[in-house]
């Protein structure tokens, strides 16, 4: 099954299937929008905060993310698969500078 991924401030959607993670669909769709790091849930650069949908998350590195930021649902999309279509909201230091990018 094929959801829909939604990265809020950059106004930037793209398919997810439900047995790969967040960011190897990013990084497949060829658009850009969220950092890319370790790819293992190791350095925390593709943090992200899962507005709306539901997922399913493997574990991930507690330097990065803890127990309160679960509780957020602040996440690693490097570590998280889609359970529904999802809204997120990026954290990394990439957002930023694509949405600079965006508004020129």
């Amino acid at each position: 099954m094929a959801y829909r991924i939604h990265l809020e401030t950059l106004d930037i959607d793209f398919i997810c299937q439900a047995n790969q993670n967040v960011l190897e669909c990013l990084i497949s769709s060829g658009k850009k929008g969220i950092q890319v790091g370790c790819r293992g849930g190791g350095c925390g650069v593709c943090r992200v905060e899962v507005v709306d949908g539901e997922y399913c998350a493997r574990p991930m590195s507690k330097a990065h993310i803890d127990d309160q930021s679960i509780g957020n649902r602040q996440v690693l999309a490097c570590c998280i698969k889609p359970k529904s279509d999802l809204s997120l909201k990026v954290l990394g230091k990439i957002a930023s500078s694509i949405k600079r990018k965006y508004q020129l």
